[in-house]
């Protein structure tokens, strides 16, 4: 049967089991979802208003469910309005296909249809492909059938990550006359398992260890190996340090959860992992934020801990720190090696027993008395720590949370607990302002069975705050919750850090007082269920209100500009310590750090 190029993807999405394609469809992208006007019953467009947000959303769906979407826009500007959510996958290794219209193959280097081309003509994967697994440029419809069953196999297959194909626009309506392979969207690679050897020696490694620590990446939760992880936790009495990604591989409330680790992060995971004997990291990349920018002794001390590195990428192991074991395989079937060596050399040991138990327990006790202050804070402005309690008591233990970057990324991060894998979101590689109320969408079409929240600061929500148009429209409930400080507040302190003063980082007006849309009227204009509030024991009855609406709904939460800090801070080296700054000022910035200052 022949079917244009775009019918023959529409076809293939529908056998691979792809619900969702989401994008705007502009000009350069037409035959697209004309091609899926037919398939409506089985893969559902989503429009969205930026497509920045339609990769966000697709990536979301993807870390909620396992499940890739199709994201698809035009050429020129609509193509490039995708990269930060392209780069954003990329770095926390989240599987989208991204097609984009491209100029007519017999016009190209013309500068016709937003054509990019000073360099080389048709130039947008380039620019895509320093963000992308793989891309693919099609300029004849024959090549859509290998190229679109490659692109399928490629994002999901080992290290997971977006993928991208421009397609010339004459292509898109050209005829195939390939048929639709019947291994749809399926790799049939199986696990990747680790040399045995190497597994072994882990094993008598870990099984020596009196302080062992295991820290969970986003790697554990993509590779679905959570299980796994806390059946080796449990039966080495050894403590689960979490990354941002890594945020509910493990229980919160598991006695061996050890919390989280990195320069925002607490004191009790950094000081389980800085002084651990034997260190075991799964799918963890130790960037500077959960390394605590590598200062040794802050989060980590390899050497002499001795370092057991999992990882799906050879490229990660000993990239930055000396291993000295490398484990090269898929998370899941490493840690089910891992876990039958160490059965064999030694039984499951009574860990609530042992002297290092009790002192995680102590760490852990110590961390959340600490915490507790800001926690149960009755000020107005309330704390963020506050609001973060409040919203935890109100919500079931199974509500998915996404959060993007600044303040409200660090506290849902400290205080707002998860309890099982695939329900904390956040940009955490990349650290994208605007993921939060996109990635709520997608979380929620990936599980619409489940609450999903969006919690973002003012400054995050401003910068894809236009897609709450789209649950209003189609009436998906979702709760948005936005931290409103009236200012780039992170920023601001990052700055009164280092230059002990800031600029142009809180929203006032030229007279000084402050400027703050409101928010809450605003989201009720877009026809959401929406509420002001300024103390925090109001947080409870009205999250309940906005549930019970079984619609779309925005709690705007006044919170205090200026108050303790986010959380623990570890060593940092944002930026460069300039020369005119004071000699005592500068001695303290360099004693956090160990990076070469300026």
């Amino acid at each position: 049967m022949a079917r244009t190029a775009m019918q023959y993807i529409a076809e293939y999405m529908v056998k691979a089991g792809t619900p969702y394609a989401v994008g705007i469809p502009g000009h350069g992208i037409w035959q697209f979802p004309d091609a899926l006007y037919d398939h409506q019953d089985k893969v559902e467009i989503i429009s969205v208003m930026h497509e920045q947000s339609a990769v966000h959303v697709a990536d979301a769906h993807y870390r909620a469910s396992g499940i890739p979407l199709v994201a698809f826009t035009s050429i020129g500007p609509g193509a490039t309005n995708t990269i930060i959510g392209m780069a954003t996958a990329f770095v926390d290794s989240s599987a989208v296909l991204l097609i984009t219209g491209g100029p007519h193959s017999y016009m190209r280097g013309h500068s016709i249809m937003q054509e990019l081309d000073r360099n080389h003509w048709a130039d947008f994967p380039r620019v895509a492909e320093g963000i992308s697994k793989k891309h693919w440029e099609v300029t004849s419809a024959e090549q859509v059938p290998f190229v679109i069953d490659r692109s399928y196999k490629t994002m999901t297959s080992g290290r997971p990550g977006p993928v991208h194909i421009e397609i010339a626009m004459d292509a898109q309506a050209e005829l195939v006359g390939t048929d639709i392979p019947t291994s749809t969207g399926k790799s049939h690679v199986g696990r990747t398992h680790p040399d045995p050897g190497l597994t072994l020696k882990a094993a008598k490694l870990l099984t020596s260890a009196e302080r062992p620590v295991i820290v969970a990446g986003g790697g554990a939760i993509n590779a679905d190996a959570c299980t796994e992880l806390i059946k080796l936790a449990e039966h080495i009495g050894a403590p689960v340090v979490t990354t941002y990604n890594g945020k509910g591989s493990i229980p919160e409330d598991h006695e061996l959860n050890g919390c989280n680790i990195g320069s925002f992060a607490s004191t009790c995971g950094n000081s389980l992992a800085s002084s651990a004997d034997v260190l075991i990291s799964v799918g963890c990349r130790f960037v500077d934020w959960s390394a605590s920018s590598y200062k040794k002794g802050e989060t980590y001390s390899i050497p002499p801990t001795k370092l057991i590195q999992i990882d799906l990428d050879p490229a990660e192991i000993d990239k930055n720190y000396p291993t000295e074991i490398g484990l090269l395989g898929d998370a899941q079937a490493t840690l089910s090696d891992l876990l039958i060596g160490i059965d064999d050399i030694t039984n499951p040991i009574d860990y609530r027993n042992e002297p290092y138990f009790k002192e995680i327990t102590r760490l852990k006790k110590e961390w959340d008395e600490a915490r507790s202050i800001l926690r149960n804070s009755d000020s107005i402005p309330m704390t963020q720590q506050r609001a973060m309690t409040e919203l935890r008591k109100s919500l079931d233990r199974r509500t998915i949370v996404t959060a993007g970057a600044g303040l409200t990324q660090h506290t849902t991060l400290l205080d707002f607990p998860v309890y099982e894998p695939r329900t904390h979101m956040s940009s955490g590689g990349f650290s994208s302002m605007g993921f939060t109320v996109p990635a709520a969408i997608g979380a929620k079409l990936a599980q619409p069975d489940r609450t999903v929240v969006g919690i973002a600061g003012d400054g995050d929500f401003m910068q894809t705050m236009q897609e709450i148009a789209v649950p209003a429209r189609l009436d998906i409930p979702i709760l948005f919750i936005v931290m409103n400080n009236s200012g780039w507040i992170s920023i601001r302190d990052g700055q009164l850090g280092m230059f002990g003063r800031s600029i142009e980082t809180e929203f006032r007006k030229p007279d000084g007082s402050d400027y703050s849309p409101h928010f809450s009227n605003i989201a009720r204009e877009f026809g959401l269920y929406s509420e002001r509030i300024n103390d925090p024991n109001d947080i409870g009855p009205a999250v309940k209100r906005s549930l019970e609406t079984n619609g779309p709904a925005l709690l705007e939460i006044m919170i205090a500009r200026s108050g303790p800090d986010a959380g623990y801070a570890g060593a940092w080296w944002d930026s460069p310590v300039p020369a005119y700054l004071p000699e005592q000022r500068r001695e303290y910035l360099k004693s956090k750090s160990e990076i070469q200052f300026l």
